[in-house]
């Protein structure tokens, strides 16, 4: 049934399976006055709330309550706001393109179903919280099977195409569309693959000159000074709110030593790598990026 060795042991650590990989489908849980701000997703995102209720500001739902049985999509690209006003529960999925989605019917409620003016959060249907409900108790591990993943993955997409209409889908169809057709999608789902704003144009196909032009039009800033920006969040990201060692988060990044590592984050943020961990404890800190909301 199992084809690694790693299956083969009693009790085996499912974590340390190599096929294991990080969850798309994640559960978490609050305390009332948790508040996150999302400048801009790197993903698309499904926020599924079990329990209690949750403030939501984004350009799609603004000062949206948003109930404990409701749902919402955040695009790729877009802005949100979360504030939780009482403890909560959710579930959320994480993903960069509708794959695991029906085409002929994406396609045809973009182009054929006109959304409604004001969106709204939808009702999670029962077939739906039992998906939701089944599935969390798994989702509190950092990682899962990357079957066992592509299988829920394809169940969630199917759950919501055979109990929700063309008009209820609509809203999470014609936000998806908006984004990933776009030079914007391009960009935020392919920085962390190159180094350079070179091989960044290549991979686009593009002329170095035209994707600088395009890319200031689009970000409003240079493209070098924009990606130095994101490997700093990133950087600060996986020290403060993920297991990774030091020494990993170093060469990732493409530092030569720790001791450059090192010089390197007292500059941009005031603290060593290590005293940059330990900042993690502080209250005052902001949760990580997919604590709450985050990709299923």
């Amino acid at each position: 049934m199992y084809d690694s060795p790693a299956c083969e042991a009693v009790n085996a650590d499912c974590l340390k399976c190599p096929k294991a990989v990080d969850n798309l489908i994640l559960y978490a849980s609050h305390s009332r006055g948790f508040h996150f701000i999302m400048p801009k997703c790197d993903n698309n995102i499904i926020m599924f709330l079990l329990k209690g209720e949750a403030l939501v500001n984004s350009e799609e739902y603004a000062g949206v309550t948003l109930h404990a049985g409701e749902f919402i999509l955040q695009a790729v690209g877009s802005k949100y706001e979360v504030l939780a006003m009482t403890d909560v529960e959710c579930v959320c999925y994480r993903f960069s393109q509708p794959e695991s989605f029906c085409e002929g019917r994406f396609q045809h409620i973009a182009k054929d179903v006109v959304p409604p003016l004001i969106f709204f959060p939808l009702k999670i249907c029962s077939e739906l919280n039992f998906f939701l409900e089944a599935s969390k108790s798994y989702l509190v591990e950092g990682k899962i099977c990357r079957e066992l993943l592509q299988f829920k993955q394809k169940e969630l997409a199917f759950i919501l195409w055979r109990y929700y209409s063309d008009y209820e889908l609509s809203m999470l169809v014609h936000t998806l569309s908006k984004y990933t057709d776009s030079f914007q999608y391009f960009v935020l789902k392919n920085h962390d693959k190159v180094k350079t704003v070179e091989e960044f144009a290549e991979l686009g196909g593009y002329t170095v000159t035209t994707f600088r032009r395009i890319f200031t039009s689009v970000f409003h800033q240079p493209v070098y000074e924009w990606m130095q920006e994101r490997r700093k969040e990133g950087i600060l990201y996986e020290l403060r709110h993920t297991n990774f060692t030091i020494s990993e988060i170093c060469y990732k990044y493409g530092f030569e030593s720790l001791s450059h590592f090192s010089n390197f984050c007292k500059k941009n943020f005031g603290l060593s790598p290590r005293n940059l961990r330990k900042e993690v404890e502080k209250p005052s800190l902001s949760a990580p990026q997919d604590s709450m909301f985050l990709s299923v």
